[in-house]
């Protein structure tokens, strides 16, 4: 707990930067939420559920550290904000991530004030306007802009590049090296799309102006991302001034938002810095150690061999954790595929997946395990995670 005199000196310096304004500014990439991706930056700011909505890495997991003060009196009343109502809801934030996570309150201040409103982010996570319908959603259509040609043979020559760097990190962490290749192709195209957007601007855009009034956890959650960035910047780990990625303010070849960067990135050689943004060896490693601290099990599948009844579709509970087990699933009429035996994957939690297609009234069901739902938290979406999936059973030559 900060004493008296700490927090005199922090209101003094709200009072001396508070006429500090700076027009909006600011433009980038577009994409748009639960549907194919239109660049490698895939991570999504604006989820709504696990079948079609899209999370950046590391907010999936709930693990966002939010700051004090981070509770309705720092919504925005309007959205956007007036320039002076901004500045002086951003500094009240301020004053509170310094007093709770004990940091220098002069810099987090300085940090704040050069952050700038981006109407290219807010336009890009506001929700569909009255009247208009949301683009129906189709798994074929999202998993041909995954699972094709150039990402396939891009792959094949980053794994053939990157082999060593692989072999350490799937023998170290237990992750296949075409899951980690796959993750990495679909997030950045194999590190060559790391997006455009300054990610202090992107940040404060949607934690001070998120444009969805009805989602005010999601404003609160980037507010938290936005304070793990302060803290990196303060620590020396990340520029925040100069740190660019995408949209939703995920960064690196791998795509991680701030909150993974502090609690889940890691040096492939056990140094104390940690470079996501050309340090291959660090961003595959990092990838790997993500999924384990998220639950990955060492030599399950994805999908298993099941013939699913007719009536599965009942069985999809849309959620991100496996609730079944195979002795429920046969209760069902569930059925092993031709040819398949005995394997561990009996023993372990299941779960039923849909893959729609609305415009044909159509869906694809699967049977996943817990390794599918881990990839779920890097990114929440069943479409996301099943073309992972899918890309990385092309990169093995499958």
């Amino acid at each position: 707990m900060l004493c008296t005199r700490r927090l005199l000196q922090l209101g003094l310096l709200v009072t001396l930067l508070g006429g500090c304004t700076t027009p909006p500014s600011g433009t980038g990439q577009t994409s748009a939420t639960g549907q194919p991706p239109t660049t490698s930056t895939t991570s999504n700011a604006n989820a709504s559920n696990a079948s079609t909505g899209a999370r950046p890495a590391g907010s999936a997991s709930g693990v966002t550290n939010t700051p004090a003060g981070t509770s309705g009196r720092f919504d925005p009343v309007s959205r956007p904000q007036t320039e002076s109502a901004r500045r002086a809801t951003m500094q009240r934030f301020g004053v509170e991530l310094a007093a709770q996570r004990q940091l220098t309150g002069s810099k987090v201040l300085q940090l704040l004030n050069e952050a700038r409103y981006n109407p290219t982010v807010a336009r890009i996570v506001a929700p569909v306007a009255p009247g208009q319908t949301r683009a129906p959603r189709s798994w074929a259509t999202y998993r041909g802009r995954v699972v094709e040609p150039i990402r396939i043979a891009q792959g094949q020559a980053f794994m053939q590049q990157y082999a060593a760097e692989l072999d350490r990190a799937s023998a170290r962490y237990g992750v296949p090296q075409n899951i980690i290749a796959a993750i990495i192709g679909v997030e950045t195209l194999y590190g060559k799309s790391q997006g455009t957007f300054r990610v202090l601007d992107s940040l404060a855009t949607l934690g001070f102006d998120y444009p969805d009034a009805a989602r005010p956890d999601r404003a609160e959650m980037f507010r938290g991302q936005l304070a793990d960035l302060i803290e990196l910047d303060l620590a020396g780990r990340v520029d925040a001034r100069t740190l660019k990625g995408s949209f939703a303010g995920a960064v690196g070849i791998p795509q991680f938002m701030p909150g993974s960067i502090k609690r889940f990135a890691v040096s492939a050689r056990g140094a104390q810095e940690i470079n996501l943004s050309s340090n291959m060896a660090d961003a595959i490693a990092s990838v790997a150690n993500f999924l384990v601290e998220h639950g990955w099990q060492r030599g399950l599948p994805i999908f298993v061999p099941v013939r699913l009844p007719a009536s599965a579709d009942k069985l999809v509970d849309g959620g991100l954790k496996p609730t079944l087990d195979w002795p429920q699933l046969q209760a069902a009429g569930a059925k092993l595929a031709p040819g398949a035996r005995d394997a561990p994957w009996m023993r372990a939690a299941l779960g039923i997946i849909d893959l729609p297609e609305e415009t044909a009234g159509t869906v694809e069901l699967r049977t996943a395990t817990q390794n599918f739902f881990t990839i779920t938290l890097y990114n929440r979406s069943y479409f996301y995670a099943a073309s992972v999936a899918d890309l990385a059973t092309a990169l093995a030559g499958n």
